[in-house]
C-alpha cells in the first residue's frame, strides 16, 4: 500500500508540472500591457505574443534541460548551464558587436546574436582545451573549476568594452546582459525549438549514463562507461545550444540551477523522468516570469532577467539552508 501512495503521489506531481508548463502555454498569449484576453489583434498574436512565448518556452526548457546535465557531470549542485564561462563568451562575443556598431542583421540573424554564437563557442574550446591538457589527471574538478576562470575572463572583458563605451552603448549593453525576449518573428523560435529537441534527444538516450556519472566515475567504469570521455561529448554539445539559446535571448539566470533542483525534489533524481519534466517546467517557468515582466510596470517592461532572479533567489536560498540542515 505503501508503494501505491508513493507511486501515486509522484503521477500526482508529474501531473501537476505538466498541467502548469501547458497552462503558461495557453494563458500567456492572453497577457499584455492592455490587459488580459484575446481582444489583441491577430497580427499582434501571431507577429509579437505568440512567438515571444515560443521563443521563452524553448529558451527556458533549453536552461532547464543544460542545469540537469552539468549538475549530474560535475556531481555539483551549484553547476549551472553559466557555471563554464558558456554565458560569459557569449555576453563577450555580443556586447562587442554592440560596441562596434554592428547591430543589424545576416540571412535574419541579428549581428549581436553571431557575436554570442562565436564567443560561447571559443569558451567552449577553452574549457575543453583545459580539460584535455590536465583532465585526466583531476577529472571533473579541472573543466569545473577551468570553466569559472573563463567565466570571469569573459566578464571581465564585458566590463571592459562596457568601460570604454558611450552612454547609449553602454545602455544597449546593460539591457542585452538583463536578458530578454523580445522577438519580432519565428526565425529565433525555429532555432531554439531545434535545440531543445536535440538536447532532449540526448537526454533521453543518455538518462542511464547520467545517472551512473550522476554516482560517481567508478561506478560509471564499472558499468562499461568512459566518464571523462562522455562529459567531454556531453559538455561540448550542451555547451554548444547553452551558447546559441545565450545569443538570441541574453544571459537569464537562475532557471538552470533552481528548476532542477525543485523538479528533482519532487519527483526524484532518475533522470528519465527528471530530464524532460525539469525542460518542461523550466519552459513554463520562464514563459510565466516573462508575462509577470510584461504587466508589473506596464506599458513599460521589466527585462525578464531580473524577474527569474528575485523569483528565483529565495527558492536558491531555501534550497541552500535545506541541504545545510539534512547535512
Amino acid at each position: 500500500m505503501s508503494n501505491f501512495c508513493r507511486f501515486s503521489c509522484k503521477g500526482f506531481r508529474v501531473s501537476l508540472l505538466i498541467v502548469f508548463a501547458l497552462a503558461a502555454l495557453v494563458f500567456a498569449p492572453m497577457v499584455g500591457a492592455a490587459g488580459f484576453g484575446f481582444s489583441a489583434s491577430d497580427e499582434i498574436l501571431l507577429r509579437l505574443r505568440i512567438p515571444r512565448v515560443l521563443l521563452g518556452f524553448f529558451a527556458g526548457a533549453i536552461l532547464g534541460g543544460a542545469g540537469v546535465v552539468f549538475q549530474s557531470l560535475f556531481r555539483n549542485d551549484l553547476a549551472s548551464p553559466y557555471t563554464l564561462g558558456v554565458a560569459g563568451g557569449a555576453s563577450f562575443g555580443a556586447v562587442l558587436s554592440i560596441k562596434l556598431g554592428m547591430t543589424s542583421a545576416i540571412f535574419g540573424f541579428s549581428l549581436p546574436a553571431l557575436g554570442g554564437v562565436i564567443g560561447a563557442l571559443i569558451a567552449t574550446m577553452l574549457v575543453v582545451l583545459l580539460y584535455r591538457t590536465k583532465g585526466n589527471a583531476y577529472g571533473p574538478a579541472t573543466m569545473l573549476l577551468g570553466g569559472v576562470v573563463i567565466s570571469f575572463l569573459f566578464s571581465s572583458l564585458v566590463l571592459f568594452v562596457q568601460y570604454t563605451s558611450s552612454f547609449n552603448e553602454s545602455y544597449e549593453i546593460i539591457r542585452w546582459l538583463m536578458g530578454g525576449l523580445e522577438t519580432i518573428d519565428y526565425l529565433g523560435v525555429g532555432t531554439l525549438a531545434i535545440g531543445a529537441l536535440i538536447l532532449l534527444a540526448m537526454g533521453v538516450f543518455k538518462s542511464t549514463d547520467l545517472d551512473l556519472l550522476s554516482m560517481g566515475d567508478e561506478l560509471a567504469f564499472s558499468r562499461g562507461v568512459d566518464a571523462s570521455r562522455l562529459r567531454l561529448k556531453l559538455f561540448v554539445l550542451v555547451s554548444s545550444i547553452v551558447g546559441i539559446t545565450v545569443s538570441f535571448v541574453g544571459p537569464i539566470g537562475f532557471v538552470g540551477i533552481v528548476i532542477p533542483h525543485f523538479v528533482r525534489i519532487l519527483i526524484g533524481p532518475a533522470h528519465r523522468t527528471l530530464f524532460w519534466l525539469s525542460m518542461l517546467t523550466a519552459g513554463g517557468f520562464l514563459v510565466t516570469c516573462d508575462c509577470l515582466a510584461r504587466v508589473l510596470l506596464a506599458p513599460a517592461e521589466l527585462p525578464v532577467g531580473i524577474i527569474t532572479a528575485l523569483a528565483g533567489s529565495p527558492w536558491f536560498l531555501y534550497l541552500l539552508f535545506r541541504k545545510t540542515a539534512v547535512s
